[in-house]
């Protein structure tokens, strides 16, 4: 069945217009007669059975109709115009990469590798967006994205990346204090911090290495691990983080690991990209480089 369209100079024609508010203005960006402008109007609107501007002698204003014609002709123009330059822009790779990150994965993971992918691809911008939220690709502009979870993302293609060991760290001072962690039961004198938007760490962690999960009254819960991580270091609760986060810290002593176990937390970290950018040539590029590099 074919569209029943009108055609893209009537579409160009009437969206300059209606931005214009003039035929005159209309035709000269159009680098046509205002004539031929009229003309297009005047075929356009025979085409749909509808009047789109009102004329008052030389003045013209959008109907009803044509201001809701308008708005919608404007966005699918703004789309056109887009993937257009999208397309010229990624023919050779080149463009802008936008990458959504995890806020600290982001720092402590990517950004200290980053700089073999864009020696390997000078050519590229790469713009780094830090959010946890959900994922809204085309409000955000977003090529490709680093997101914890389960693989189900709707209308995009999730590739896992890695799995993600869970270790309990806490401040050397706590070792030193009242109430060192001896054992499993020691965790209930402390306040437990955890990752806000990841509650069920905790009971996860607790119930794999056989401790019960009741008595654990303190908690302490923040936005990002980032901020878990300084929390344990100044020693306000017993963290849980991943191991990638926290070995810098262990290693030059302003962190300890009491316990030596390390639990696979559920979930892991995936390549999310939406079905509509997957084969363009700087998204192929990011991601061969991220799966080489895991």
């Amino acid at each position: 069945m074919s569209r029943a369209l009108p055609s893209l100079n009537a579409l160009r024609t009437f969206e300059a217009v209606s931005r214009h508010g003039s035929f005159t203005s209309a035709a000269e960006e159009l680098n046509v007669t205002q004539s031929a402008v009229s003309r297009m109007i005047k075929g356009l609107e025979e085409h749909l059975e509808l009047q789109l501007f009102q004329r008052a002698g030389r003045q013209i204003s959008l109907t009803e109709d044509g201001v809701y014609y308008a708005g919608k002709i404007s966005k699918a123009m703004d789309i056109l115009e887009g993937a257009s330059r999208e397309l010229i822009d990624t023919r050779a790779g080149r463009g802008t990469l936008s990458v959504g990150m995890l806020p600290t994965f982001g720092t402590k993971w990517l950004l200290p590798r980053l700089g073999s992918f864009m020696q390997l691809h000078p050519e590229l911008t790469v713009d780094i967006t830090s959010s946890d939220g959900d994922l809204a690709f085309a409000d955000e502009g977003i090529d490709v994205a680093i997101r914890f979870g389960y693989g189900n993302w709707p209308d995009a293609r999730a590739e896992p990346l890695m799995s993600e060991e869970l270790q309990v760290v806490c401040s050397p001072r706590i070792m030193d204090g009242p109430y060192p962690l001896t054992d499993y039961d020691q965790l209930r004198r402390h306040s437990l911090i955890a990752h806000s938007s990841r509650p069920g760490t905790w009971s996860h962690w607790l119930q794999a290495v056989g401790a019960g999960t009741d008595g654990y009254d303190k908690t302490l819960r923040l936005e990002h691990f980032y901020m878990v991580l300084q929390a344990a270091k100044s020693g306000l609760g017993i963290g849980l983080l991943p191991r990638y986060l926290a070995d810098d810290d262990i290693a030059n002593g302003s962190l300890t690991a009491p316990f030596p176990v390390r639990v696979v937390s559920p979930g892991g970290y995936y390549l999310v990209t939406p079905w509509d950018k997957t084969d363009l040539p700087r998204v192929q590029m990011f991601r061969n480089w991220v799966l080489n590099q895991v």
